[in-house]
């Protein structure tokens, strides 16, 4: 199984491309802390270079920039080429699935419209096509239906809810 999950900050702004065939193609390099500290007490970070193609890298370039934090998960996948003098280079680097936003917008540093009411994309390509791709779940906190829900006055009163004896100590979080 190849399976990657990373969270970690951006180094710089994530660069958007389209192929000669149209596909956009968004490569960025996410700075991930070691779980450890170095002896001295600094602590150290792994660059991680990675590719998200077609939506999901847009929708990275669209809501991500230099500093934001961000949780993608992908496979990993090494090539090699010749370059132009003949000599062998070789690259490894995360072709990513999922994006997802972390922590707070503040924090993050990310930016976008603000109409977007979720926390992140999934698109389900494998070698460029489509398999077994399931419908979009809306995200947490999305109305159901393209309507926005109503809770005026009286809605919850409604419901037949029943009253819970006890204070806000009493919760288990």
């Amino acid at each position: 199984m190849n399976k990657v999950i990373l969270m970690g900050r951006l180094t710089r702004d994530p660069e958007l491309r389209q192929t000669p065939s149209g596909v956009s193609l968004a490569r960025f390099t996410i700075a991930v802390n070691r779980r450890f500290t170095s002896r001295d007490g600094q602590q150290q970070a792994d660059f991680l270079s990675c590719a998200a193609w077609r939506q999901t890298g847009e929708f990275i370039c669209r809501y991500f920039q230099k500093g934001s934090m961000i949780a993608v998960v992908g496979s990993l996948q090494s090539r090699s080429w010749d370059d132009k003098d003949g000599k062998r280079q070789y690259s490894t680097e995360v072709v990513v699935d999922e994006a997802y936003f972390t922590g707070s917008r503040a924090e993050s540093g990310t930016s976008g419209g603000g109409n977007y009411n979720g926390g992140s994309y999934n698109q389900n390509y494998g070698g460029g096509q489509s398999y077994g791709q399931q419908p979009q779940q809306p995200a947490f906190g999305a109305p159901q239906g393209g309507a926005e829900p109503n809770f005026g006055s009286g809605d919850f009163d409604e419901m037949d809810f029943a009253n819970i004896d006890g204070s806000e100590d009493d919760l288990p979080f």
